[in-house]
């Protein structure tokens, strides 16, 4: 997933209906360069999440793009996803390192502070997101969020996510120099033309990729 210019990342809504997920991607897709799609699972058992995991990463990974599954390994193996992100901490990345080894994506989210972000580096992750909604569904400050990606981007190898609260968001965290930018759960709303949304944020980088190319 690593580039030295920054390129989006989708992270999707609970999902229920795969089906109809997977034509939203196709949309994304359609507007521009993704790196990667977070995919986030509504509840249920085992069997029925490995198999919504299964129809999404046919299309996804049909179009170069990483499939990466929040919350369960086992889920995320089974349905043949690109890699697993977590929430619970460098013990939780470590466990999870432990069982894929170097085979899988592990991404590392849910970090307040600087010094989570570098424990959960520590343990091996491949990236770490900052800025992604709070439990209770508010969200950071973009300063905060700018500066941690700033921050992190300056000092740190392994490639950091920032997660754009929404469409006006995305230049500031690009000139970040994060590696990627994600585009939230806002972006798959019925209202939004998830495919322009896409299409200017590629623009947005680029134009920021002139800009320092020319200092």
């Amino acid at each position: 997933m690593t580039s030295s210019q920054t390129r989006l990342m989708l992270v999707t809504p609970p999902v229920a209906d795969a089906e109809a997920m997977s034509f939203r991607l196709m949309q994304a897709f359609a507007g521009g360069d993704v790196a990667a799609v977070l995919l986030r699972l509504t509840e249920g058992d085992d069997r029925s999440r490995i198999e919504r995991v299964k129809r999404i990463a046919g299309p996804v990974q049909s179009n170069s793009v990483a499939l990466v599954v929040e919350g369960s390994a086992l889920i995320a193996t089974r349905g043949g996803a690109d890699g697993v992100h977590l929430v619970e901490g460098p013990e939780a990345i470590r466990e999870a390192r432990s069982s894929l080894r170097d085979e899988r994506i592990i991404g590392a989210g849910g970090l307040r502070a600087r010094h989570d972000a570098m424990d959960v580096g520590e343990a091996g992750v491949d990236y770490v997101m900052f800025g992604e909604p709070r439990p209770d569904g508010s969200m950071p400050p973009l300063p905060a969020v700018v500066e941690r990606a700033t921050w992190w981007a300056e000092i740190f190898e392994t490639p950091c996510v920032a997660y754009a609260p929404d469409a006006a968001s995305v230049p500031a965290l690009v000139e970040t120099g994060a590696e990627f930018v994600a585009l939230g759960e806002w972006a798959f709303g019925d209202d939004q033309d998830i495919r322009a949304l896409v299409e200017a944020a590629n623009a947005a980088i680029a134009a920021c990729a002139t800009r320092k190319a020319g200092r």
